[in-house]
């Protein structure tokens, strides 16, 4: 498979809100408000001091998407890239298509001096893609994520 890896345009839009809603449903069993998760996209899509998205195309579709926000520490003096919104469309699981959007995000991010790393969350029950990511090189840490949630409706 021919894989092109692109940065997301606006355009691309409505198929990042829908993976995204097939994340939900996959890994949490509900569907995303369309117009909260279309909102929030194309606003990420307009403001890259937010985050970025890149896709996975394939036959001049797209098959894959990650997601990338910003954290600074004042610890290490640099940012970390949180990888985030990572769907692969059912028909293109196992075929490298998201260690190829892990690799192009780990390039630019190690060729960037003022990133000093990446972090993403994973389901403590989601083993399979522990395995993927620590055959990709990641490593698991010894720190849990904690939230409080705020409901704007």
């Amino acid at each position: 498979m021919n894989l092109k890896i692109r940065v997301a345009e606006a355009g691309d839009a409505e198929t990042i809100a829908r993976f995204n809603n097939g994340i939900a449903e996959e890994t949490e069993g509900h569907s995303l408000d369309p117009a909260t998760i279309g909102s929030g996209v194309e606003r990420l899509l307009a403001d890259s001091d937010n985050g970025q998205y890149w896709v996975a195309e394939a036959d001049g579709r797209i098959v894959g998407q990650i997601m990338v926000t910003y954290e600074w520490s004042d610890w290490r003096d640099g940012r970390i890239w949180w990888i985030q919104s990572v769907y692969v469309d059912a028909d293109h699981r196992r075929k490298g298509v998201f260690a190829s959007l892990y690799r192009h995000v780990q390039s630019l991010a190690s060729r960037d001096p003022d990133v000093i790393g990446i972090r993403l969350y994973v389901d403590a029950e989601n083993t399979r893609a522990q395995d993927t990511y620590v055959n990709l090189g990641m490593q698991m840490t010894a720190y849990r994520v904690m939230e409080t949630m705020f409901d704007k409706d």
